[in-house]
């Protein structure tokens, strides 16, 4: 049991990564092709990343898989 939860934590967190990155890719080509709906406010132009909810969503999935994998590995 403890092999298959961790073998899903892994995928988990591949799968939070390739999300990230591709999102982050996505941002860049939509970032050079300069289509904006609204001008960005000056505080989330100095703070990108954490004013991004996306970013947020990703990065707190993996710190929750990687709390979740570490609990599990020390637990058994």
């Amino acid at each position: 049991m403890a092999q298959l939860t961790f073998t899903l934590s892994i995928i988990a967190i591949l799968i939070a990564v390739i999300g990230g990155v591709y999102t982050f890719r996505l941002g860049r080509q939509q970032k050079w092709q300069e289509e904006l709906d609204a001008p960005i406010p000056e505080k989330v132009q100095e703070h990108v990343f954490l004013r991004n909810p996306i970013f947020l969503a990703y990065i707190s999935a993996v710190l929750l898989a990687a709390i979740a994998i570490f609990y599990l590995a020390l637990r058994y």
